[in-house]
């Protein structure tokens, strides 16, 4: 929104002239009686007369020059360029003020409910630094009001979607449970018939409940106590690499890992730790498995900091999925597959750890590697902790 100069409304316009005129008329006034003052005091002290006289002997060269240099010339001259600042600084102060009072009506009306409401004009000096802090205010307010409804409705979504298919997978298991309550089969091999499904259902709604366990745990994350653990680098990624060897052999996939030299420890949360590093590997797995290998990187980027990256060689990312990716309920498929759309909160997770811990997390992909990037502290400051 492009701010306007500031402009008086008429009857602004006459506040500033009606205090303008009374400045001068007060100022006038003072002059006179001040002058007056003076006069009486010099006719009445014999000794301050002479004096004067004296001077402007000393200071005068004809009787032109005397006239203009007598005591009342001096007076009114210095009067009037005390009164000329007066009155500046006087009209100043009032157009300031009524540039507050516009400022405090604009509030008012934000106030009122208007939150998408910018102040309209532009100032200067500090009234502008103030005018500026509201309108990045109300920026805020519309961003984060457009993010809770985003959420809202994506929760809604979420909550809808899994309600749905829990149907489908509950009458499922209700339907062949009775049948074995009934008896209403043949041969053993029917019996196991019915409970394999009835068990592959139990399985999807396992998956389902989870999706909803998570979106619980990114809701509370923030309320969680953090305790602090001794973390050896080198062992974390070698962990990881064995508990995902087996997923990624099955789907064609190596891990590699290359580890710090030398080693060090960092201090952070194990349990959230290892929840980013699981989400981030699950990922690779999930969306990169036209790839054939995931690489687990370390390295040391300063005293203060140890850079971590998963890597994947599969299909790159696109880039307006970039831009959205850990956004929270956000899907890259549309599809409500469970065994490939998640439930939008995975990498979501990820960023709320490694802020809360004192980090960052950044992700690049292009036709060779997909690469998530996560800076974390080797010390977290009390803050974090």
């Amino acid at each position: 929104m492009a701010n306007e100069n500031f402009k008086l409304t008429n009857r602004e316009k006459n506040e500033l002239w009606f205090e303008t005129i009374m400045t001068i008329v007060l100022l006038l006034l003072a002059n006179i009686a001040v002058g007056n003052i003076l006069t009486n005091f010099i006719r009445t002290n014999q000794g301050v007369n002479d004096g004067i006289f004296i001077i402007k002997q000393s200071i005068t060269f004809g009787p032109l020059h005397q006239h203009f240099l007598s005591w009342e010339g001096l007076f009114w001259i210095l009067m009037l360029f005390l009164d000329t600042v007066i009155v500046w600084w006087r009209i100043i102060r009032v157009y300031r003020r009524i540039q507050i009072s516009r400022i405090i009506d604009e509030l008012h009306y934000i106030s009122n409910g208007h939150f998408d409401h910018q102040i309209p004009f532009h100032l200067t000096g500090d009234n502008e630094r103030v005018v500026n802090s509201v309108n990045t205010l109300v920026e805020n307010v519309i961003q984060s009001l457009e993010d809770e409804r985003r959420i809202e409705k994506s929760k809604d979504d979420l909550v809808t979607s899994v309600s749905h298919d829990l149907r489908t997978p509950l009458t499922s298991i209700i339907g062949y449970l009775g049948l074995i309550e009934a008896h209403q089969y043949q041969t053993e091999a029917e019996l196991r018939k019915y409970c394999h499904i009835a068990y592959e259902k139990a399985q999807q709604m396992k998956k389902l409940v989870d999706r909803l366990f998570e979106y619980t745990q990114a809701n509370n994350l923030g309320d969680q106590q953090v305790e602090l653990n001794q973390i050896d680098v080198n062992q974390l990624l070698t962990q990881l690499e064995t508990s995902f060897a087996l997923e990624a052999q099955k789907q064609g996939m190596q891990i590699k890992v290359h580890p710090l030299n030398p080693d060090i420890t960092m201090v952070a949360n194990a349990e959230l730790l290892g929840r980013v590093f699981n989400n981030l590997i699950t990922n690779a797995l999930k969306y990169g498995n036209d790839g054939t290998q995931i690489v687990l990187t370390a390295r040391k980027d300063s005293a203060e900091t140890v850079t971590f990256q998963v890597a994947n060689d599969g299909k790159a990312i696109p880039k307006k999925v970039l831009r959205k990716i850990f956004n929270r309920f956000y899907r890259e498929e549309s599809s409500r597959n469970l065994e490939t759309g998640g439930s939008g909160l995975g990498l979501a997770i990820v960023r709320e750890i490694v802020s809360r811990q004192g980090g960052q997390v950044t992700v690049d992909s292009n036709n060779q590697w997909t690469t998530f990037t996560v800076t974390l502290p080797i010390q977290p400051s009390k803050k974090t902790s």
